[in-house]
């Protein structure tokens, strides 16, 4: 992370990368059970979903609470999803973005390249941004980390090797 303020303190772009100990195919069918998100994630409540899982025109909603003290309601167009290999999706609601998943094989396992371009919408954390862009970039990606770890455990739970890359 770059110690510079950003060009737009609103908005957080970002790119991660990481290894799951599955191939594609097998991740993709893990991550089809949309129902179990909110059970996985601890930072997530009122999920729901519209259409049909982990499909394209699939709406995902919910709320997220990164560890700041403020909520985000957020709603995930899922534009196109090609098992095994690629979901876009635009955001809505207090983050305003596009995202995109990449999943590939790599020795068995997947690499998963994950980037986004969000924009803060809430006038608190536009406020907060002005002058704490990183505490909220922090808060951002805790949440990414908590998720990785999270999806990580699970996977381990559920029989997949470990593997951390």
């Amino acid at each position: 992370m770059s110690l510079e303020e950003p060009a737009d303190p609103f908005v957080i772009d970002y790119h991660g990368e990481f290894v799951f100990p599955l191939p594609p195919e097998q991740l993709w069918a893990y991550l089809e059970r949309v129902e179990r998100f909110e059970q996985h994630a601890g930072w997530l409540s009122e999920f729901r979903v519209e259409g049909n899982g982990l499909a394209t025109g699939s709406v995902l909603c919910g709320v997220i609470t990164p560890p700041l003290p403020y909520r985000m309601r957020l709603q995930v167009d899922l534009e196109q999803c090609e098992r095994p290999t690629l979901i876009v999706a635009s955001v809505h609601g207090d983050l305003e973005g596009r995202a995109q998943l990449l999943f590939a094989a790599v020795d068995g396992a997947t690499r998963v390249e994950a980037t986004w371009r969000i924009e803060m919408m809430q006038r608190p954390m536009r406020i907060a941004a002005r002058r704490a862009h990183r505490l909220l970039r922090w808060g951002h990606n805790r949440v990414v980390e908590m998720t990785v770890r999270g999806f990580r455990g699970h996977l381990a739970a559920s029989g997949a090797p470990p593997r951390h890359l």
